[in-house]
């Protein structure tokens, strides 16, 4: 892999170091969440409607949500960009494909994918990198694709940086999330909001949109 920009290199090392206290801890991540479930459900019955290709969780960390996948009857597999993640998610899923990859720079074909999910891997992007983002998520799926963001909400204000507990994030305005996938050739099909829960600090966002025509 070339020589990562600074922000992708405090990431992956700040990830690296808590790789394995990371995974134990979100190991069962979705089985008090049925909301997330839920959308994640519906960006599956998208996914399985069309029969694209494969889908791809973009900053899969330990590979529980592309575990969940699977069990959805997906083809998918995981990329991210820490080695110690990918290292942990083969050794928890070894029936499941795993790769070390960056988001905004995939080995992959254009048009290759049928569905990307991106499950709060956005969130340590700075703001002005998250058009590039989606300009690479746009070119290596298929038209009418489906794509899914999880993401932190600002709830009303602007984008806003705050102390996650392993490197800094942003939290977006759920509009000008959707505003900047339009304008990289996606079109909402669904959104859903989630209050914090006990011990969540923020509200979640979620996103679901199609690849169309540019």
């Amino acid at each position: 892999m070339t020589e990562l920009p600074s922000h992708l290199r405090v990431t992956v090392d700040a990830y690296d170091a808590v790789a394995v206290h990371y995974a134990d801890f979100t190991r069962n991540g979705l089985d008090c969440l049925p909301l997330d479930r839920a959308v994640i459900a519906a960006f599956a019955e998208l996914a399985r409607s069309t029969d694209a290709g494969p889908v791809a969780e973009l900053g899969c960390g330990p590979g529980y949500v592309t575990a969940h996948l699977r069990a959805l009857e997906l083809d998918a597999f995981g990329v991210d960009l820490s080695p110690v993640m990918i290292d942990l998610a083969r050794e928890a899923y070894p029936d499941l494909r795993f790769e070390v990859g960056s988001m905004d720079a995939l080995d992959l074909a254009d048009g290759e994918l049928g569905g990307i999910v991106s499950w709060y891997s956005v969130i340590h992007a700075p703001p002005q990198e998250i058009p590039s983002y989606f300009a690479e998520f746009r070119r290596v799926l298929t038209l009418g694709g489906t794509l899914l963001l999880a993401f932190f909400e600002s709830e009303g204000g602007p984008v806003e940086a705050f102390d996650h507990k392993v490197v800094t994030a942003y939290r977006w305005p759920i509009d000008d999330l959707a505003g900047l996938a339009g304008e990289a050739g996606f079109v909402e099909v669904g959104r859903m909001l989630r209050e914090p829960l006990e011990g969540e600090r923020y509200r979640r966002g979620h996103l679901l949109l199609r690849a169309q025509d540019r």
